[in-house]
């Protein structure tokens, strides 16, 4: 289900453009909202494989790669992303056919 993305940053939702205009990826690309650590966070999860997935401030600012990569376990930087996000929140997914 697609959700207005009208309550995130400006740079979250020139994001989700830039993804809404790449070819269609398998799965498809989505945008989470989440809290973490007491802020406001974006994840992106990896499109297939070995890519890593996302992890963005309420800037756009990289915080790292939770997890993907070729042993599955991200870079490193945020290891602990997984256990201690909270208040998920689909913000976007790709959904054309």
């Amino acid at each position: 289900m697609q959700r207005p993305t009208l309550d995130v940053p400006a740079c979250v939702k020139s994001l989700i453009k830039k993804f809404s205009q790449e070819e269609m990826t398998n799965p498809p690309r989505a945008v989470y909202r989440y809290s973490y650590k007491g802020n406001t966070v974006y994840f992106v999860p990896a499109i297939c494989c070995d890519f890593y997935s996302d992890l963005f401030d309420d800037h756009c600012n990289l915080l790292g790669h939770p997890d993907g990569g070729i042993m599955g376990k991200g870079d490193g930087k945020v290891p602990d992303f997984f256990d201690k996000r909270t208040d998920p929140y689909l913000i976007w997914k790709d959904i054309r056919k």
